[in-house]
């Protein structure tokens, strides 16, 4: 695993619902294996079925269709993806939302994960590192960011939460 690059994503959704919601945000900061950074980008994805989008899910990720005029289509965003994530280990918040999401668009379009199979989750690295510290007792995104002092430019925006979650990582691993 120390010779893999790390892909840290975070995806935007119009839901919970992984089949009938969309992704429609993909964040991603790829480093080597001691985190220097080598590339981030950011794809919106344009929704097909919008209608069944919940609407508190698109007030908190700031959807609002004239943003997403150049959107691309789900497949040719999840094909630039896998291209630049190939070989990587996925490292996210609650990785099993965002790795959930996109499994399912992957088998979906029958598109190949290309992704390394281990996946990091900043959420356990931080219960197993901080689960002591009595003044430590959320493990949401913003929560962590708070503790360690880490400003997210644009919560719920997907490359500044793979930002964000960039630097949590750092910072837990520095413990």
């Amino acid at each position: 695993m120390k010779k893999h690059n790390l892909a840290f994503i975070d995806i935007e959704t119009t839901g919970l619902d992984l089949i009938k919601n969309e992704i429609i945000e993909i964040g991603c900061v790829i480093t080597n294996p001691k985190l220097k950074i080598l590339e981030e980008f950011e794809l919106k994805i344009k929704p097909e079925h919008i209608e069944n989008a919940n609407k508190t899910a698109l007030k908190i990720n700031h959807y609002k269709e004239k943003d997403w005029t150049e959107a691309l289509p789900l497949e040719e965003a999840i094909k630039i993806f896998l291209k630049k994530v190939k070989d990587c280990i996925m490292v996210g918040q609650n990785v099993a939302f965002d790795s959930g999401f996109l499994e399912y668009n992957f088998a979906k379009l029958k598109l190949e994960n290309t992704m390394h199979y281990h996946r990091l989750d900043t959420i356990s690295i931080a219960w197993a590192k901080m689960n002591q510290a009595e003044d430590f007792t959320h493990y949401s995104l913003r929560e962590m960011c708070k503790h360690f002092g880490i400003e997210n430019q644009n919560p719920h925006s997907a490359l500044s939460d793979a930002h964000a979650t960039y630097l949590l990582y750092k910072k837990l691993m520095s413990l």
